[in-house]
């Protein structure tokens, strides 16, 4: 499948068809690659696109009212399958999903989701992701949707993910949870509450498991290197739900906006009782945004 290139004096963006995938920065003033390389030995992916669900849900299976579907795969299906590339210049390009045979026998709405990603006009490293889903069914649909780029620490030392923050601009304090270690679902009853240096959190061996934050109110989150400089920002103000992950043997962060988020651990319920669940009419569309800003 093709590749798509974006290009500015400071940013070179590549977007894949497969997935509609974000899957290469590259700061054109350092010449680093600002995004995991899809080593597959480490984690095979970039930034895949989460829909129609976000993290896995229980037993892999849900439920629409009283009929059951099968969901075997986490984050959904949209990551695994080629769009159809619509448009793109040097600054944006533009992909679209639609349903099929296939993704019908597993979520049974007929939709489409549009996906853009946009250098910005004012500021030259900043990059816009907007995401429409568009309900093509006779009736309601509900979906989840999120982001997972998997941002490089490689400016500093490939494995010193320890080195670096994590700031949540005005905050003195922030709450999360994780997920259990025995079933991989969330455990909100879990939840800890953490103390901020002037908004900064040292990355540690905390993050290595995913921590989960509900009614995210923080808007921006900054990754900054060991002098706690700016490295990316990510405006995600529209968003629910928020993530982060890393792997202990990996040399990235991922900063992951959600709406709606994987089950709690030994959720019963149907689809539209889980959290963060989106609600769009027949013939309706909803759109979410978010930017990533790579700093100098």
């Amino acid at each position: 499948m093709a590749i798509h290139v974006l290009e500015n004096e400071f940013l070179r963006v590549a977007v894949a068809d497969a997935g509609a995938e974000l899957s290469s920065v590259v700061d054109k003033e350092s010449g680093l690659e600002r995004l995991h390389d899809g080593n597959p030995e480490i984690w095979n992916r970039h930034a895949p696109i989460l829909f129609p669900f976000v993290g896995k849900v229980v037993g892999g299976t849900y439920r629409i009212g009283e009929k059951e579907y099968e969901m075997k795969t986490q984050h959904g299906f949209a990551r695994d399958m080629d769009f159809e590339f619509v448009e793109a210049d040097k600054k944006h390009v533009v992909h679209k999903l639609l349903s099929n045979d296939n993704t019908r026998k597993i979520y049974p709405f007929e939709f489409e989701l549009v996906v853009t990603h946009e250098l910005d006009e004012t500021n030259p490293r900043l990059l816009n992701i907007k995401w429409e889903v568009k309900n093509n069914s006779e009736e309601t649909m509900y979906y989840f949707i999120g982001g997972h780029p998997a941002f490089t620490t490689v400016e500093t030392d490939p494995v010193a993910k320890e080195e670096y923050y994590l700031e949540f601009e005005g905050c003195d304090s922030i709450e999360y949870f994780g997920v259990s270690d025995v079933t991989g679902f969330a455990t909100p009853q879990d939840t800890k509450k953490v103390s901020l240096d002037n908004g900064f959190l040292k990355f540690n061996d905390d993050v290595y498991i995913t921590l989960i934050f509900d009614n995210f109110k923080f808007g921006k989150v900054r990754m900054c290197r060991p002098d706690k400089t700016p490295y990316v920002t990510m405006d995600c103000s529209p968003f629910t739900s928020y993530g982060i992950w890393a792997k202990k043997n990996g040399n990235f962060i991922c900063l992951e906006p959600w709406v709606g988020r994987t089950d709690d651990d030994g959720f019963a319920g149907t689809i539209d009782e889980k959290i963060g669940v989106n609600v769009v009419k027949a013939g309706e569309s909803n759109t979410i945004s978010h930017s990533i800003e790579f700093h100098k």
